[in-house]
């Protein structure tokens, strides 16, 4: 999946999906029908094409009258979609309302994070005790039909809300699967989605997972890591696959928690401008030896947290090369109550790299095995942390 061009729409969607990279910046100051201003054409001439075809359709076109909502929302959309980013688009109301549930913490539908890659709709990310992982979907898979629609070609938006609906009803999903194709039917639930949650296991080490970035997770994880930290641990696993990110400020405040002073990563602008975010020396866990997993289902702000342990020196990375994505978008609330999100920075490790479209690498390579029906399944990934914090030898897959 890495090899090729991915265009990526990561999006929250209720019922179906859940929030994935990008962080909040606050409300919209202007309303879309501020376009339609008795000054905006000398304002700004290029305006002036526009508002002629608005005027055509309002006083011509022959089936009248025309539903002016659906008018805004489409040019809002194809203005966006004329940027050719795949992470600015627009969110319509029910859309937008899915998102600040989602952030919420709880909504409904099967619980897994997508993405669209060359018009395929694709699981980034089954979400943590969700129907989706309880079906096995994997990151990768393909959903191609939903009901018996086709989905392939579809706006993501589309896609949700053919998928989506309440809980205890099912959808009957075509997947695809390295070229593989099957049916699954998944009965959608309530989804909680719990953020953080950790133990000391047997052999004396602290491990943490990490499911997302919500609202409360920075608060969640300092209790937490208070309660694993008082156990004296010889080690800390931060277990960040299928984590399809979150709220990127609170990635800061995560980030804070196991490193010292210095910086988290940058916000690299369009002007070529830097921003910093930095770490403070308040964390609870910044002493600990530390690994890091992550697979190709960590994303956005999992991968800002993973990149800046490494090239901070306080941890490796162990698993598969991780999701790849790399902007910051802001999401601001119209008048209307949908939403835009729009690609405003690209972010980069302490050390300036960028794992856009990329990914982080790990410094030791570890795949997981197959599903094998009613056979235990063997964590490969986490048995290599441990072994490695135990200061056992591990050999990476490449």
């Amino acid at each position: 999946m890495k090899s090729r061009i991915r265009s990526i729409i990561v999006t929250v969607i209720l019922i179906f999906f859940a929030f994935g990279g990008g962080y909040l910046l606050g409300q919209s100051p202007a309303a879309p029908v501020q376009l339609f201003g008795a000054n905006a054409a000398a304002s700004n001439p290029a305006l002036v094409p526009f508002l002629e075809t608005w005027n055509l359709v309002e006083t011509r076109y022959f089936e009248q009258p025309v539903d002016e909502e659906l008018l805004v929302e489409a040019a809002i959309s194809g203005m966006l979609d004329s940027l050719d980013d795949p992470h600015t688009r627009y969110l319509s109301p029910s859309d937008q309302e899915a998102a600040l549930e989602a952030m919420a913490g709880e909504f409904q539908g099967i619980g897994a994070e997508v993405e669209s890659v060359d018009g395929a709709i694709t699981i980034v990310a089954p979400i943590d005790g969700s129907p989706a992982e309880a079906a096995g979907l994997q990151p990768g898979d393909i959903l191609r039909s939903a009901d018996g629609t086709d989905l392939t070609g579809m706006d993501v938006s589309e896609a949700a809300a053919l998928v989506r609906g309440p809980a205890g009803t099912a959808v009957q999903l075509l997947v695809e699967r390295d070229g593989e194709s099957f049916e699954l039917e998944i009965v959608r639930d309530v989804i909680k989605l719990p953020t953080v949650r950790g133990e000391i296991l047997a052999e004396g080490l602290a491990y943490v997972r990490l499911s997302r970035f919500g609202t409360n997770t920075a608060e969640e994880l300092n209790v937490l890591l208070t309660d694993l930290m008082a156990e004296n641990p010889v080690g800390l696993i931060l277990d960040l696959r299928s984590n399809p990110g979150g709220a990127l400020d609170t990635t800061v405040e995560i980030a804070d928690e196991f490193l010292d002073e210095g910086v988290v990563l940058y916000e690299r602008f369009g002007d070529g401008r830097m921003r910093p975010f930095d770490a403070t020396e308040d964390g609870v866990a910044q002493e600990v030896p530390m690994v890091v997993l992550i697979d190709e289902g960590s994303a956005s702000a999992s991968e800002v947290l993973a990149g800046a342990i490494r090239d901070s020196d306080r941890g490796i990375l162990i698993g598969q090369t991780s999701f790849g994505k790399g902007t910051v978008q802001t999401w601001q609330t119209l008048a209307n109550n949908g939403g835009v999100r729009i690609t405003i920075a690209q972010w980069l490790t302490p050390g300036e790299a960028s794992i856009n479209e990329t990914g982080l690498d790990p410094d030791y390579f570890i795949s997981l095995p197959e599903m094998n029906g009613g056979a235990e399944f063997e964590d490969t990934q986490l048995q290599a942390a441990i072994d490695f914090l135990l200061g056992e030898m591990i050999v990476s897959e490449e």
